[in-house]
């Protein structure tokens, strides 16, 4: 039997047979989890069971035929592992025919190898088998059930090859894609049950499953043989382009498990159907915009669209920000000013008329600092381009990416900001798609994603933002500019507390980054209230991690599991340096109380920011850029009340919520 560390995968100790687990699928993960404990396979059962129970979250791990597999990859598993529960009564894992009586833990080490990934997906490729199911319910000891995993796991070479069935005439060819977000289980059982549904179908199917265990891309000539394609997946395909042109029918990896049949049916009609949904041209457009069968909404659709953008500019803001932010820390503020008559600021004049054998009359730190001044205003310029760029490239992929960045700049250049460049990259990107869709002759096809789209997408785009768009968003953004500028007294507090709030609710969500992209798109060192708004969103955004640090830490760690004990060692440095995922592990545990509290501690800091009248001149670095923070002490004041606030608010929510949450932690931490 292949063991891992002289340890089978499983063995009896393992097996749990016709056991009642109390109706609920965390207490079946919970007594599996405790026979790996007893087995040595786990350091901390808390911990693996959150990981397993996070797994359920994303999707049921319940399956057709009474089947559940619960997995997960964890860093509390000490070897590669699978536990077996026969259940009485079975217990619902979400499956859409029933209650599972059959239940598998796939427990894998965080940096498990790849042939520990091999033996797991052996085992979920068998439970699309009928009479391995069937054999597993009728096993009458531990022994059986080992052998009968083992011998899944392990086939040995001598076993009888299936006769080879008569050859039918010209059968279709379908080509598939299946992976899921772990990729350890589903992966493969949905490609197993799309093979057999493909055989059953008189098809063949050619399956490339993109999962943990490595992925063996099909070959182009496979591809190019295939009638359709299926795509089967919960994450994003690699390599798209590959199959464009192709008939396509897309879902979610759940549906090639429950119904195969179904999607293989899909694609032979939409082989034999030229009107059906393709893979979009060298574009390589996503299924979801291309393929009515993908169970993206639009507005979810939209909404992913826009945070590609954001996630892409971060990195121009971060390095531009901080590059300036430094620039001023060696020269000082007045870098930024123009001279009486200039065009150019006065670190542009010093980095362009400069040099090491001319230095400026402030010496070499003033030179210095214009040059990474100058460095970061040039860094910082790509943001509203990059923004609309990859808005652009989600919609149509890279012959979208020129007219998204043509957009983007053309709306710095009539005024249009930020507002200006998300309505650019939805018009490039929607052009850009358009054109990639006509039904080019075959000469011209190689022209259209190098030249034809972006030469058209950037021309259609550009005229309509100069000749009617430009106006009215160079208006709304200096409306809200001025509206900005004028905000005084409780108007001012109330921004600071909706910042904050915005910051701590989804700890680097869709609202978390529209609050953070919105300040730093107007960030602007000649512009108070900008800078105002720039220390609200930062300070905000450093209170879930530090909060959930002084509580688990300090104030009362005997409320907490050891995890997040050792979480909040860490949240510690990541609040410091203004990364609110720092709270994700405590929010994702608890989130009920757990969020509401970083909120409330949340608003607070946003209104103390905006009642000092702290100021911020860099877009990120958290403590690490209080050179470019005024009225530091308040700033500092406002991120500890919010960080109090915040503790003691998840303090009281654990205690009184839940009074028995404090009675297990304790007994927890005596034991720990």
């Amino acid at each position: 039997m292949t063991s891992t560390a002289s340890q089978p995968i499983i063995n009896t100790d393992l097996v749990l047979l016709d056991v009642d687990a109390g109706g609920d699928k965390q207490t079946v993960i919970g007594r599996l989890v405790n026979r790996l404990a007893d087995a040595g396979r786990t350091h901390d059962t808390d911990g693996l069971i959150a990981a397993a129970m996070a797994r359920e979250e994303q999707s049921a791990t319940g399956l057709p035929g009474g089947i559940a597999i619960p997995h997960c990859r964890s860093p509390y598993v000490e070897t590669a592992s699978i536990g077996f529960a026969r259940l009485n009564p079975a217990v619902d894992f979400g499956a859409p025919d029933g209650p599972a009586d059959l239940a598998f833990l796939i427990a894998a080490p965080e940096s498990g190898g790849a042939e520990h990934m091999k033996l797991l997906s052996s085992l979920a490729r068998a439970l699309v088998r009928k009479d391995f199911v069937e054999s597993l319910r009728n096993a009458k000891t531990s022994t059986e059930v080992v052998e009968l995993v083992d011998g899944v796991l392990n086939p040995t070479a001598e076993k009888p090859k299936p006769a080879a069935e008569p050859v039918k005439e010209t059968p279709k060819t379908l080509v598939a894609v299946t992976a899921c977000p772990t990729g350890i289980a589903h992966t493969y059982m949905a490609a197993d049950s799309l093979v057999a549904a493909a055989k059953n179908a008189g098809a063949t199917l050619h399956v490339e499953t993109q999962g943990s265990s490595g992925s063996t891309p099909l070959s182009p000539d496979t591809i190019a043989k295939a009638d359709a394609v299926i795509f089967a997946t919960d994450v994003g395909v690699k390599d798209r382009q590959r199959f464009a042109g192709k008939p396509v029918v897309a879902s979610g990896v759940k549906r090639a498990i429950n119904e195969p049949d179904k999607m293989v049916a899909e694609a032979l009609a939409a082989a034999a159907n030229p009107a059906a949904a393709r893979v979009q041209g060298d574009a390589g457009a996503p299924a979801a915009a291309a393929a009515p069968a993908g169970n993206v909404h639009w507005g979810t659709r939209i909404r992913q669209i826009l945070l590609t953008g954001v996630s892409y500019m971060i990195p121009f803001v971060a390095a531009g920000g901080l590059l300036i932010a430094l620039g001023f820390l060696c020269a000082g503020y007045d870098i930024a000013n123009k001279p009486e008559g200039a065009t150019q600021s006065l670190g542009n004049i010093i980095a362009t008329t400069n040099s090491l054998t001319n230095l400026p009359s402030g010496g070499f730190k003033q030179y210095l600092g214009a040059v990474l001044f100058s460095i970061g205003g040039l860094a910082f310029g790509f943001l509203v381009p990059a923004l609309a760029g990859y808005i652009s490239f989600a919609i149509a992929d890279r012959p979208g990416i020129a007219p998204g960045f043509v957009a983007g700049a053309v709306a710095v250049f009539v005024g249009g900001g930020f507002i200006g460049g998300i309505v650019g990259g939805l018009i490039a990107g929607f052009t850009a798609l358009w054109i990639s869709r006509i039904n080019v002759p075959r000469w011209l096809r190689g022209l259209m994603p190098v030249v034809i789209i972006p030469l058209c997408a950037s021309l259609v785009v550009g005229v309509l933002i100069f000749m009617l768009l430009g106006r009215p968003l160079a208006a709304i953004t200096s409306g809200l500019t001025n509206w900005l500028n004028g905000m005084t007294g409780s108007s001012v507090i109330i921004l600071g507390i909706i910042l904050g709030l915005m910051m701590c609710f989804d700890l680097g969500g869709p609202v978390n980054k529209a609050a953070y992209a919105f300040a730093v798109a107007g960030l602007n060192v000649d512009n108070e209230a900008s800078l105002r708004i720039m220390a609200a969103v930062m300070a905000a955004g450093m209170v879930p991690p530090l909060a959930m640090a002084l509580a688990s830490t300090l104030l009362r760690p005997r409320l907490f599991t050891e995890p997040e004990r050792e979480n909040g060692w860490s949240a510690w440095l990541l609040g410091a340096s203004f990364i609110s995922e720092g709270a994700i592990p405590f929010a994702a545990a608890d989130p009920l109380r757990v969020i509401p509290s970083m909120m409330a501690g949340g608003a607070v800091t946003g209104a103390l920011i905006m009642v000092f009248d702290v100021t911020l001149k860099a877009p990120h670095g958290g403590i690490f850029v209080f050179f470019a923070i005024g009225n530091l002490l308040w700033f500092v004041v406002a991120l500890a009340a919010g960080t109090v606030v915040g503790a003691l608010a998840v303090i009281a929510a654990k205690q009184l919520v839940n009074p028995k949450a404090e009675e297990e932690a304790n007994a927890a931490f005596a034991a720990a």
